[in-house]
């Protein structure tokens, strides 16, 4: 059997979607697994034996008519027998409807479910342990086998020569292996995302306060270096000492061969949290006041993360997401670090 899987866009998507290939590869022997992606996001499932091949969705096919028509043949020319629209979106709509299998399996929704041979609804209540990005995933292949939903997780692949690259890298900038190491994850994807610059200074401050030995890596997008910059800045003298902000991975598999030494991170919800989960070391995440909080955690995890959203500390009414999603900084600024502080106080106590 042959099978195709598509999850376009977001890292943290891309990394969550391959708990699939691991559930069907221990259930089939014979069968070829490939996964479509953009090929921005191949770092963080590089290297996974459970993923035969991968079709890579480029910016410039993407960008030309002609080379996305040539990339439709291109599926229908690999002849799968199944298909999993797990992204739902216009340009995965359009790949499996000409890809030509058989089966076509897909989130229900009105406008597009004609598509699929079977559309499967989301749960949006978590009905097992697990976050409702991996129960729903798992719903996904019901069609397929009979499977309830499992305690699974990512995983990611690193080599040792990765390993060995970084740990040689954080010796040259005189990092101690004995004292502990931290990434911390300042800044979200984007401002909806991202714990205000104020508020994570004070963060980091108390991390120091609780732990004035422990050594602090910064994880942000190339692009937010200044607002990287101005966090570091807020915090006191003696935080900025413990931060080494030079150190920073190139690329995606640069930042996660140091993350792997790591002994957590703490920060913005986002890729980073879910990258690290993989590796996996134990995270410190603090949630947007927009998102729901049950869709990237779940109870199972609780052991090794702890994840707080603004409504574990006051009182959400019904449309108060949505608000929060439009007016993001007014709901932030309720998010005041005295909430966090003694969960993060009693975290660092557990993990380091």
């Amino acid at each position: 059997m042959k099978i195709l899987i598509l999850q376009q866009k977001m890292i943290g998507d891309v990394l969550t979607s391959s708990v699939m290939f691991e559930i069907l590869k221990k259930k089939y022997k014979d069968i070829d697994l490939h996964y479509l992606i953009n090929s921005q996001t191949k770092a963080v499932v590089e290297n996974n034996p459970n993923i035969d091949e991968f079709i890579l969705l480029t910016p410039e096919i993407e960008k030309s008519y002609l080379k996305l028509i040539l990339f439709f043949k291109k599926i229908r020319k690999n002849r799968y027998d199944v298909v999993i629209d797990v992204y739902g979106k216009l340009s995965s709509n359009l790949i499996t409807l000409f890809s030509g299998a058989k089966t076509k399996i897909g989130f229900h929704k009105k406008y597009t479910s004609i598509l699929y041979t079977h559309s499967i609804t989301r749960v949006k209540q978590p009905n097992y342990n697990v976050s409702l990005a991996i129960e729903n995933r798992i719903r996904l292949l019901k069609p397929l086998l009979d499977i309830s939903i499992i305690n699974v997780s990512p995983k990611i692949y690193l080599k040792q020569t990765e390993i060995d690259k970084a740990k040689i890298l954080l010796s040259s900038f005189s990092i101690d292996k004995t004292k502990p190491l931290l990434m911390i994850s300042v800044l979200g994807s984007d401002a909806n995302k991202s714990y205000p610059a104020k508020y994570m200074a004070k963060i980091l401050d108390k991390i120091i306060t609780i732990k004035p030995r422990a050594q602090i890596l910064f994880n942000y997008y190339p692009n937010q270096v200044t607002q990287a910059k101005e966090i570091y800045k807020l915090c006191r003298e003696k935080t900025q000492k413990q931060i080494f902000f030079d150190i920073y991975g190139e690329n995606i598999r640069e930042y996660l061969a140091l993350t792997y030494h790591c002994n957590a991170l703490i920060g913005n919800e986002g890729g980073a949290v879910n990258m690290a989960k993989a590796i996996p070391i134990p995270t410190f995440i603090i949630f947007s006041p927009y998102l729901n909080k049950a869709n990237w955690f779940g109870s199972s995890e609780a052991n090794s993360h702890i994840a707080v959203h603004l409504s574990d500390f006051i009182e959400y009414e019904v449309n108060d997401k949505k608000k929060a999603k439009r007016n993001p900084e007014v709901y932030y600024l309720k998010f005041i670090p005295t909430y966090i502080e003694p969960i993060l106080t009693k975290f660092l106590s557990t993990v380091l």
